[in-house]
């Protein structure tokens, strides 16, 4: 665990104007803010060049998705290219709310995380099942599923972190608990070791997603294979700076 650098992303999703982003932009720049945690905020594209020329530059700043290639008619998309051409370094990918809003495949998932990587991005690949799926017992078959066409895609296991998201706990205000949550992120790490090898096994972040909040952080980053949190509603709150120091 201890030489997995905890890591928190903060994912403002379609939220925020550049008077309210700016507020909270200056808040993370003043907040003592744990230097062991690494610490990342996905903005909305068209803000993403506000972003990283207001913040601290030891915050991190990613998209929130991307398209599979660097450029043509693709209408509305935005590519890595330009993602780092606005000075992001890196991008989430497969959240649920792209696979079960806007209907992504684990396929298309596959193909913006090879090439996101190809251009030097940092990904935060996003798997997890819905409350259906954990009902009928089939949390291990959906998510190793989902990682199995992630995997298929990675060269460099050193630029991915892994989130963990039940879709049943994104914005509802149920969070897994602790032992649900270092249940699956355990069994993630089995899947790596039998699948990829030992060194990514003990190597790739694995961080959870849903609901977390500035109560429940601390427990939930005492588990010993939660290795840090993506954050919806509450990184645009003063909570955000609890929650990356969970760990302090």
């Amino acid at each position: 665990m201890a030489s997995r650098k905890f890591f928190v992303g903060g994912n403002w999703k379609m939220n925020g104007d550049k008077e309210s982003l700016g507020d909270l932009i200056s808040s993370l720049n003043s907040a003592s803010l744990d230097d062991q945690t690494e610490v990342v905020c996905a903005a909305p594209p068209i803000y993403l060049d506000f972003v990283r020329s207001s913040l601290d530059p030891r915050i991190g700043v990613a998209a929130q998705n991307c398209y599979k290639v660097a450029k043509g008619a693709f209408t509305g998309e935005i590519s890595p290219a330009m993602i780092k051409d606005c000075g992001a370094d890196w991008v989430i990918l497969g959240h649920s709310e792209r696979r079960h809003v806007f209907g992504e495949s684990d396929e298309l998932i596959g193909q913006k995380v090879a090439h996101a990587l190809d251009a030097d991005l940092g990904v935060i690949a996003c798997i997890g099942e819905k409350l259906e799926e954990r009902e009928v017992g089939t949390t291990e078959e959906v998510v190793y599923s989902q990682t199995q066409v992630i995997a298929e895609n990675v060269k460099d296991w050193g630029k991915v972190v892994l989130a963990y998201e039940p879709v049943w706990a994104i914005g509802t205000g149920k969070t897994a608990t602790p032992e649900q949550a270092q249940e699956v992120h355990e069994k993630l790490r089995s899947w790596l070791r039998a699948n990829i090898s030992d060194d990514v096994a003990d190597s790739v972040r694995i961080i959870y997603g849903g609901s977390v909040t500035g109560v429940n952080c601390r427990e939930l980053a005492s588990q010993d294979d939660v290795d840090g949190f993506l954050v919806g509603g509450a990184s645009l709150k003063p909570e955000f700076v609890d929650i990356i120091n969970a760990r302090a």
